[in-house]
């Protein structure tokens, strides 16, 4: 995926929840901007829940879906 579009989800006003679907099926929930971070060549991404951190390759990241920030919710948007 584009970092350029990820960093427009963060971006986006009013943000909106979203969640990262993974080419190994993980699913990681961003519910607000403040726990993700983006570089050229990684995403990090912050758990709330147990503040856990998972370093992202982008080009694993299948897609952004704007279904709330909880994993498991239908798909109502793809970014990739």
């Amino acid at each position: 995926m584009d970092v350029n579009v990820i960093r427009e989800a963060l971006h986006k006003q009013p943000f909106e929840p979203f969640v990262f679907r993974l080419a190994d099926g993980r699913q990681l929930a961003v519910p607000h901007p403040d726990f993700v971070a983006v570089s050229n060549r990684r995403v990090l991404v912050i758990s709330p829940q147990d503040e856990s951190v998972a370093w992202l390759e982008p080009l694993l990241i299948v897609s952004l879906d704007y279904a709330g920030a909880s994993p498991g919710t239908s798909s109502s948007g793809n970014g990739g």
